[in-house]
């Protein structure tokens, strides 16, 4: 008997994302808690397994790039920094030519929070053993410690501990991924609140979409001049890491995909392992294009003058302030509450729509960053082997 064809994860991701949508539609409330328990309990573990990740993939991915580690990682956080800025100034351009005629007549009112209608049958509370800014800050110190110090016995430990790490990627987050993408779907569409919020922000959330689709466009486009590639192919195969973020909103919880997919873009999964566990924390492109561009339309709808030099100020410190959002889903725009006030001179009602806006696609951004990521890690691929 000839075998069917296997699915590929991104194929599984995508009948993930259809199914929690249409059995969002009919499932009973008692069949729909199950789903809720089963991503209640992952949804645990991811946030327990991330700083680990991050030590287990940073450390030996710092030592195996040896002495040039320290260059390396400033290159990285220069080259994240850049793209960040390149995505708010590309999206503040866009607004000020597209919102007059866009937002024309438009409105922001009768936007409501949607409430849950169902809740897991229990969680199990998993605490991480440390925050994901404490792993990143730990793993920057050991990883530069072994390439000064030429450690080996504690090298040799951190390679074990990689091991195990990608075993539990494989073995365990891979696989019930769809799953756990399919409940977060299903969640959304059985409460309402994909219709409810989205349908008010429906023309924004086009544009936005838009805006970020030609953003990553030219993140691989500049990938493929340094590393001499297609850059239409490199961004195709970074589909599923795109897609998982779709689903997860949570650049932490999609390292593992995004990891694999850069591996295949033909990254050293040295560089892989260095680059895409950083830039999941300090590269925020696509939140930051987001941010931008709803502030802009709340300023634009709420009658605010948009003054230049103000939105320079906005969106440098802004490229700064998403380092202090690492991988929680909503935590950029929650991060960047503060400088919404102190700089943009938002209230408490103007906050309250920003958010409101920012998590009816809080994933399209996310998705947008994680798979900039694998552009970034190309580009210091291709620098890491000229120094070579």
């Amino acid at each position: 008997m000839k075998k069917l064809p296997r699915i590929s994860l991104l194929g599984k991701i995508v009948i993930a994302i259809a199914l929690g949508i249409v059995c969002g539609l009919w499932m009973p409330t008692w069949a729909a808690r199950i789903f809720a328990t089963f991503n209640g309990l992952f949804g645990n573990f991811l946030g327990f397994i991330v700083p680990l990740l991050i030590m287990g993939l940073i450390v030996p991915g710092i030592a195996d790039v040896g002495k040039g580690a320290g260059r390396l990682l400033a290159i990285t956080a220069l080259l994240a920094y850049g793209f960040t800025l390149l995505s708010g100034f590309f999206a503040w351009g866009t607004c000020e030519a597209v919102y007059p005629s866009l937002l024309r007549g438009a409105t922001l009112s009768a936007v409501g929070e949607a409430e849950s209608t169902f809740t897991p049958y229990f969680t199990v509370e998993m605490p991480p053993i440390m925050g994901v800014m404490s792993a990143l800050v730990a793993a920057f110190v050991i990883g530069l410690g072994l390439t000064f110090t030429q450690g080996t016995t504690l090298k040799r430990a951190f390679d074990d501990f990689k091991d195990i790490i990608i075993k539990t990627i494989g073995g365990v987050i891979i696989p019930l991924l769809p799953l756990y993408i399919f409940g977060i779907f299903l969640s959304m569409t059985t409460n309402g609140q994909v219709m409810s919020v989205m349908s008010v922000f429906l023309k924004l959330i086009v544009l936005i979409f838009a805006m970020t689709a030609v953003l990553l466009v030219v993140q691989f486009s500049l990938a493929a001049i340094v590393a001499k590639r297609n850059p239409l192919k490199m961004l195709r195969t970074m589909l599923p890491a795109y897609f998982t973020a779709l689903g997860t909103s949570s650049s932490a919880a999609t390292i593992p995909v995004t990891l694999e997919q850069t591996i295949k873009n033909r990254v050293s999964p040295s560089i892989a392992g260095f680059v895409i566990p950083l830039c999941a924390t300090i590269h925020l492109s696509g939140s930051t294009l987001k941010i931008t561009s709803c502030a802009l339309a709340i300023m634009m709808l709420t009658g605010t003058t948009v003054d230049p030099l103000t939105m320079v100020g906005f969106i440098c410190m802004l490229g700064i302030t998403m380092v202090a959002a690492p991988g929680v889903p909503g935590g950029a725009i929650m991060a960047s509450v503060g400088i919404l006030q102190s700089i943009l001179g938002f209230d408490q009602t103007t906050v309250g729509l920003m958010i409101a806006l920012y998590i009816a696609m809080d994933s399209f951004g996310t998705a947008t960053n994680v798979t900039g990521d694998g552009a970034i890690a190309v580009i210091i691929d291709k620098i890491k082997a000229k120094s070579n």
